[in-house]
Formats: C-alpha cells, sequence, structure tokens
C-alpha cells in the first residue's frame, strides 16, 4: 500500500491557502514599472492577465476532476500525454514550486533588515525558515488555519489603504476625481503597451495553480479543486483590479516616483504617513510569510508525487510521517534548498520561476485536448469540440505569448535546466533503456478505498 495524506482540507481552507501563495499586496511591489509601460493604464493589463487566467483555471480544473493527484501539471502531462512529457513538465514546474519559498524569504529579509538595520539579512532568512519549516511539519491543518489569519490581516492593511486614499480623492487629492474609465480606456495609449504590462503581471496570479498539490489533502478533491480556483483568481483579480484602479487615481503621476521598484511604498507614504507606513510594511511581510509558508508545503507534496512515482529515491521523498501525516524530509529538503536564499539574486530567481510556471500552463491546457479531445473521442457536438479543443488552444495560445516574452536570458536560463534534467532523466532510465516510472492509480484508488472503509 502506498504512503497516503489525509484528507482535511475544505473550499475554503484552500481558497485561503491561494490567495495566501498569491500575495494579495503584490499589486504595490510591481505597481511602478507597469504604471510607466502602461502609461497608467495597470487596472487594465490586471483585466487582460485575469481573462488569459480563466483558461487556465478552466483546464486545470478539468484535470484534477481525472487525475486528483499531488503532481499537479506533472500528474496532468503523465498521464494525458506521455510519461515523457510528464516529467518534462515536473522538472520545468520544479523551478517554480523549489525557488518561490526562497524567493519569499529573500524579500522577507530584505524588508526586515531595512526596518531593523541592527539585525542582519542572513538571520532573518535563517529564522523564518525555521519557523515556516516547524508549521508545516505539524501539518497542512495548522498551516490553513494560520493562513486564515495571515490573509486576513493583508486584507485589513488593504482596506485601511483604500478608505485612506478614497478620502484623500473626495478631499481633491490625486485625479480629484473617484470615478474614471482612463484606467481602463485610453485611445491614446497604444494596446501594445497595455498587452506589455500584462506579460509582467501574469506573476500575481500564480497561487491558484499550487492547491492542487494539496488535492490528496482535499475533501471531495474532484468538485473542491476546481470552484474553489475560480474563486481565488476571481477573488484576487478583483481585488488587483480595484486596488490598482484606486492607486492611480489617488497617484495618477506615473512618471513621478523615485525608486519604481519602491513605487508602490512611495504612494503609501505620500497618502497615508508614516504611521500607516509601519502597519503597511509589517502587512507586506506577512504577506510575503503567508505566500512562504504555503508554497514551502505547496513543494513538498509535489516532492512526495514525483518520490512516489520512483522518479527521485522513494524512501526518501516518497515518504509520509505516520506521527504528522506530511512528508517530513520533502520539507526538510526544500528547507535546506531556501538556505540559497542567502546568496541568490532575485532577478535569476524570477527567471526560473516564470520560465517553470508558464512551461507548466502550457502542458495543462495541452493535456486537456490529449485526455477528452483524443483519448476520450470527447468530440461528437460543436459544444464539446469548443469546451475540449478551442479554450484549451487558446489557453496555449496564450502562454506561449506570454512565454516568448520573458526574455532571452530567462529563456537561456530555462534551456539550461531542462537539458539537466534531460541527463538525470537519462541515467534515471538507463538511458531509456527503462521505462519512466508512473504513478498507478488503480494502486492509490484501492488503498484510499480501503482507508475510508476502516
Amino acid at each position: 500500500m502506498p504512503n497516503q495524506l489525509n484528507r482535511t482540507l475544505t473550499f475554503g481552507k484552500l481558497v485561503f491557502l491561494g490567495l495566501a501563495f498569491m500575495t494579495m499586496m503584490i499589486v504595490f511591489t510591481t505597481y511602478g514599472i507597469v504604471s510607466q509601460r502602461t502609461q497608467g493604464m495597470v487596472a487594465a493589463s490586471y483585466v487582460i492577465v485575469l481573462i488569459a487566467m480563466l483558461f487556465n483555471v478552466y483546464s486545470y480544473g478539468k484535470m484534477v476532476k481525472i487525475y486528483p493527484l499531488a503532481g499537479s501539471a506533472y500528474a496532468f502531462a503523465q498521464k494525458s500525454i506521455h510519461p515523457a512529457a510528464g516529467f518534462f513538465v515536473g522538472w520545468s514546474i520544479m523551478m517554480d514550486y523549489l525557488l518561490t519559498p526562497m524567493l519569499n524569504y529573500l524579500v522577507v529579509g530584505v524588508y526586515l533588515s531595512t526596518a531593523f538595520p541592527i539585525v542582519p539579512i542572513w538571520a532573518w532568512i535563517i529564522f523564518f525558515i525555521i519557523i515556516i519549516t516547524l508549521i508545516n511539519i505539524l501539518g497542512v491543518t495548522l498551516t490553513a488555519n494560520i493562513n486564515l489569519i495571515l490573509v486576513g490581516f493583508q486584507v485589513l492593511v488593504i482596506v485601511i489603504f483604500v478608505a485612506l486614499s478614497i478620502k484623500s480623492i473626495l478631499e481633491g487629492e490625486g485625479t480629484g476625481n473617484l470615478f474614471s474609465s482612463l484606467p481602463f480606456f485610453n485611445s491614446e495609449v497604444p494596446f501594445s503597451d497595455v498587452t506589455a504590462g500584462a506579460a509582467i503581471l501574469f506573476l500575481s496570479f500564480l497561487g491558484f495553480d499550487t492547491i492542487t498539490t494539496f488535492s490528496e489533502e482535499t475533501v471531495n478533491p474532484t468538485k473542491t479543486i476546481p470552484k474553489a480556483m475560480f474563486a481565488i483568481v476571481l477573488i484576487g483579480g478583483s481585488s488587483f483590479i480595484f486596488l490598482s484602479y484606486i492607486i492611480q487615481q489617488v497617484h495618477p503621476d506615473f512618471l513621478n516616483f523615485n525608486d519604481l521598484d519602491a513605487a508602490g511604498f512611495e504612494v503609501v507614504a505620500a497618502v497615508t504617513g508614516n504611521i500607516f507606513t509601519a502597519v503597511f510594511l509589517a502587512g507586506y511581510v506577512v504577506a510575503c510569510f503567508a505566500s512562504a509558508l504555503v508554497s514551502h508545503a505547496g513543494v513538498s507534496r509535489f516532492l512526495f508525487a514525483m518520490g512516489r512515482d520512483g522518479v527521485f529515491p522513494k524512501k526518501i521523498f516518497g515518504y509520509i510521517s505516520p506521527k504528522f501525516q506530511v512528508p517530513i524530509f520533502n520539507i526538510l529538503i526544500v528547507s535546506g534548498i531556501s538556505l540559497l536564499a542567502l546568496v541568490a539574486h532575485v532577478d535569476i530567481i524570477l527567471a526560473f520561476i516564470n520560465f517553470g510556471v508558464l512551461v507548466a500552463f502550457m502542458f495543462v491546457n495541452l493535456s486537456v485536448i490529449a485526455h477528452y479531445y483524443i483519448k476520450d473521442r470527447t468530440r461528437k457536438s460543436p459544444k464539446k469540440i469548443f469546451l475540449y479543443l478551442i479554450l484549451p488552444t487558446i489557453g496555449i495560445a496564450i502562454n506561449f505569448w506570454l512565454w516568448t516574452n520573458l526574455g532571452a536570458n530567462t529563456l537561456l536560463i530555462g534551456g539550461i535546466w531542462v537539458s539537466a534534467g534531460l541527463i538525470y532523466l537519462a541515467i534515471l532510465t538507463r538511458f531509456f533503456r527503462n521505462p519512466i516510472p508512473v504513478v498507478n492509480i488503480d494502486e492509490l484508488e484501492s488503498a484510499e478505498n480501503e482507508k475510508e472503509s476502516i
């Protein structure tokens, strides 16, 4: 009988896990760069990305109904297309899953060392790695419950900022006008500028896909996870659009920033003063902490899926702690890898993340076509053709366009990583003489039924 995870996660807990990973305050991080790139039409760019992401959510939802496994995109491609495709996707998205917690640890360290310069960055990074490791070892239920509090605090900070911004606008600050169509439509701004902003902002929506790694810990995952993913994207997307709109109205001069990377903080300081700026900093640190907590948990489940399949050593990566019911070795491994945040650079981390996640998105859409349209021949009506061929094809096209806009350096780094994966696969399969390891779905279902009957 294979090791299994306990089903304790409900719809609400999944939504908060996804929102925590997504980091609802990320608008402030990217606002300066995107506002200049789009000439003040950040909200319009977010609308485009929201529409694009709904195609990905649709395909993820379709695939999780068939394969509710912890491996997410890796499992979908493996079962629907080919084990080699699954390995390629898994190896690619492993960059995203492994480096996201590292990125959050690095950002937390930078901001806290700025606020408290007496404590060095490395001390903050190590401190938060230890805390998050302990929380994740104690179980996914504790992780989910803590995220309820962390996301709640982020929402409170955002609500206070919006209220103070609206007050300033009504008093004549900024545009002095609470309602305007310019952040969404401006004939003087080329549409190419808006889409260029969208290519940057797609990172803001990462997080909805991570909850699929908790499939084997979710109650009724085939129904719960698709609904949760749509809720996460719609809630997150709506808040991004509204918040960027308010920022534009309260600070319309997108050319007047001292530091583009800190433009969001400049707006906060200008609108609210020093007292709330300190609260805002606390909220931002909390957001990064919440994202690190979820991403650390998510990648440990992803590694568990690949370990259970035998892609990685099963005794380590496929092990579930009998006491805590979590993949404890994987959690510790991710903690060790996250220590690279002590020497890593943000731009390199982002390059790996961007490459991996867009590869995964493309293959999840392709998996829908492979499973439903080709294998199951679900194409006997115009409706079926639309659902299982046209919609995922549009998703593939959008993601491929975003992927080609990542830049030469990012594609080069990703290509090197994929090449390393092919070398590993050749060694694993004795230069492709042995089959690629895959998970046995029937065995898992049998074990699940046996577990429920006890």
